[in-house]
């Protein structure tokens, strides 16, 4: 007779799987991606190396999992905030790039290693797929814009690309390690009204667009 695994041995088992990706990313927002190998993610786990392999195959494999959950969390906070109708959407623009570069700063190692730390292609195909997940999402609510007279016309993929690159690139530098624990709050504060204020008058609303034609 086949063995068949009881209800208590799956739990026993996605629970092992759960501790480990929960280790890896404890790991990677303690100390950064180059610092997680497979046996400090086991030893923070509990387990034993050979147990990492027997629920991920690779090293790759195992962070690229930790990289889709921890940017997956981010990427759904930005769309709901870009999705969300009953809004204007600069607005909605505006509150987006600042809710990103907030938890980004109040995460820097985490952050650094979501956007631009160098890791396994495995994980950097990951780390792509994301950022068009952003572009997207911002995309959505300058068509709204557009749609709704609120906005110039211009091309919603392109300048959502681009607001998501001055994004990642403004950070770079307060997250980078050389940079962590240097940068004070009031600083970030500096930097996130300067981030939104540039989102605002790259995308440029109707109204400010009409006031400086009849200037």
């Amino acid at each position: 007779m086949p063995y068949r695994q009881t209800e208590q041995t799956r739990a026993r088992i996605e629970a092992t799987r759960e501790r480990i990706v929960e280790a890896a990313r404890e790991q990677i927002a303690e100390a950064g991606y180059a610092s997680a190998s497979v046996q400090a993610v086991a030893t923070r786990a509990n387990v034993a190396t050979g147990s990492v392999y027997r629920h991920f195959p690779s090293k790759a494999d195992l962070f690229a999992e930790v990289f889709t959950r921890a940017s997956q969390r981010e990427l759904d906070l930005v769309t709901r905030v870009t999705s969300d109708g009953t809004r204007p959407a600069p607005e909605r623009i505006a509150e987006a790039a600042e809710a990103f570069a907030r938890r980004a700063l109040a995460a820097p190692t985490l952050a650094y290693a979501l956007l631009a730390e160098p890791v396994d292609p495995a994980v950097e195909a990951e780390r792509l797929t994301f950022r068009r997940g952003y572009r997207d999402a911002f995309a959505k609510a300058l068509d709204d814009g557009i749609a709704a007279n609120e906005l110039r016309e211009l091309d919603s993929q392109l300048a959502a690309a681009a607001i998501v690159g001055a994004l990642g690139e403004a950070l770079l530098g307060p997250l980078s390690p050389a940079s962590n624990g240097h940068s004070a709050p009031k600083h970030h504060d500096a930097l996130v009204a300067n981030l939104v204020q540039f989102c605002l008058n790259a995308i440029e609303e109707k109204t400010h667009v009409g006031a400086r034609s009849h200037s």
